[in-house]
């Protein structure tokens, strides 16, 4: 009676190391499709994205900000000459950039359009499957050990 139950406390201590434990009462958690372990995940997840997100655009604005500011502070009549029409600029710099932002965009959107167009068309495929499986006849695949293939240190040695 005493072995089987040493053996069902150090089978409880394996679970508990494999999965995650439960603060409430310490027992592990399971990871079905509507577990809380799941959707502790989820949660996770979505809290990492959202932070990731702010912390990306807070930067974004601070570095705006901060060119901005240095262009104010190191030619200020050019700024003020770039923010509205004049005279002598008939469009203003925020104008401007916009407009070429937009076709710009447009033209990426188009070029890789075609891009991927010619490269289906190329390779006479019907769908997203036979893509797939041509791209994997094309090109060697990835190795999915963990270890790496390439010493970095070799690669990087002065010569």
């Amino acid at each position: 009676m005493r072995a089987a139950a040493g053996e069902d406390a150090q089978e409880g201590a394996g679970a508990a190391a494999a999965a995650p434990l439960d603060p409430g009462c310490g027992l592990p958690l399971s990871r079905g499709a509507g577990s809380p372990a799941a959707s502790q995940d989820k949660l996770f997840l979505m809290k990492a994205g959202i932070f990731l997100g702010t912390v990306a655009t807070a930067g974004m604005v601070a570095g705006f900000g901060t060119t901005l500011a240095m262009t104010k502070k190191k030619n200020p009549d050019w700024f003020s000459k770039g923010i509205t029409a004049t005279a002598t600029l008939p469009e203003s710099g925020s104008s401007l950039a916009l407009r070429a932002l937009g076709w710009g965009s447009l033209y990426a959107w188009c070029g890789v359009g075609l891009l991927s167009f010619a490269i289906w068309k190329a390779l006479g495929v019907h769908s997203m499957k036979e893509f797939r499986t041509k791209m994997q006849s094309v090109f060697p695949a990835i190795p999915k050990n963990s270890e790496c293939s390439v010493e970095w240190e070799d690669l990087l040695k002065s010569k």
